[in-house]
């Protein structure tokens, strides 16, 4: 009962107490000294009690006061307001347990900021592992080639042109992960402004499978639509980034696709929404890398993945850009089977 006890509750329960154990020592008194008279045994109680209850209150009040304003230092990052007891302390509510359940929300708040920060400072340790990790294979090649050149293999025409090569296309890797590095804090960072417009996609699709023509053709797999996919649909967003966003799935399947296979891109109406699709018949993803793909330098298959190129960053920046147009994306694969990428795009 007393848990839930307003400040004026608890002040009027010590008054009537006080005011009890009074009238219990006058009654004694009365009964040993007869002169004394009733008039006061009748009058001094409630006058005590109501004395007792005003100092009790304004005790209590000033206690109360003192207490919410130290704790209000603790858990506000804001100056406690000098109007504090006037606005923030209510003698007829239960101020404690407000003040208890404040407490307890600030506590969970500091321990989810706590949790939070050190998902950031492991995910910050990982992703300066796996920079370094993935500059330092480029950097590696490259220096071994030309040590080897300056201790005289540049005097070996086939040596010199196939190092020099090799060093030339590791500086292209190189180049790719600074650019995708770039285009990834640029899309964290809010710095993308999508400049939306009406477009066809399948108009759009075509256009990034003749720009694809050369690498489809050295990797000996086929472009094409799905089935149903004749016509295309217009759609609102940004026309350059869903661009990238095509170049990196389709590219993407080309790298893990095998010889003889096919890429094909479909389209679905999904009454406000098209949804795209880029499948491929190729090596396919296991079950338990399919949460992870979209993360950065995330390679299922780390030996082929350098072998063919690449940061590790093209789906990381796929994710990105879909969620800055606040659209969906989504894999499902099958090892032996392929895998099919799956991107959703609003109406125009």
């Amino acid at each position: 009962m007393l848990k839930n006890s307003t400040p004026r509750q608890i002040a009027l329960r010590a008054a009537a107490t006080i005011g009890g154990a009074l009238l219990g020592i006058l009654l004694v008194l009365k009964a040993f000294v007869p002169e004394v008279p009733w008039l006061v045994i009748v009058l001094v109680p409630p006058c005590s009690v109501a004395i007792a209850h005003f100092v009790v209150l304004t005790y209590i009040d000033r206690y109360i006061y003192r207490k919410i304003k130290l704790i209000y230092k603790t858990i506000h990052q804001q100056k406690v307001s000098s109007d504090l007891k006037r606005e923030g302390v209510d003698l007829d509510q239960p101020i404690i347990d407000d003040v208890e359940q404040e407490v307890e929300e600030w506590a969970k708040k500091q321990q989810q900021q706590i949790d939070q920060y050190e998902r950031f400072a492991e995910y910050r340790r990982r992703y300066v592992g796996d920079i370094s990790h993935e500059l330092k294979t480029p950097i590696f090649n490259i220096q071994g080639y030309l040590h080897t050149l300056l201790e005289g293999g540049y005097h070996d025409e086939k040596i010199s042109m196939s190092f020099l090569k090799k060093a030339a296309k590791n500086v292209e890797r190189l180049q790719t992960i600074v650019e995708d590095l770039s285009a990834i804090s640029r899309l964290e960072s809010g710095e993308l402004i999508l400049d939306t417009e009406p477009f066809d996609i399948k108009a759009l699709a075509t256009e990034v499978f003749e720009e694809l023509e050369m690498k489809s053709k050295e990797a000996k797999i086929e472009l094409g639509y799905k089935s149903g996919a004749d016509t295309g649909f217009m759609v609102m967003a940004d026309r350059e980034s869903i661009r990238q966003v095509l170049v990196n799935l389709v590219t993407n399947s080309l790298k893990y696709g095998d010889v003889g296979g096919s890429t094909r891109i479909g389209f679905y109406d999904m009454e406000s929404y098209i949804l795209c699709e880029v499948a491929d018949n190729g090596i396919g993803i296991p079950e338990k890398h399919l949460p992870h793909v979209f993360d950065r330098f995330y390679r299922v298959d780390k030996s082929r993945s350098r072998q063919k190129g690449g940061s590790g960053l093209g789906l990381a920046i796929v994710k990105h850009i879909m969620e800055a147009h606040q659209q969906t994306i989504n894999v499902r694969s099958s090892p032996g089977l392929g895998s099919t990428f799956g991107i959703t795009l609003a109406k125009a």
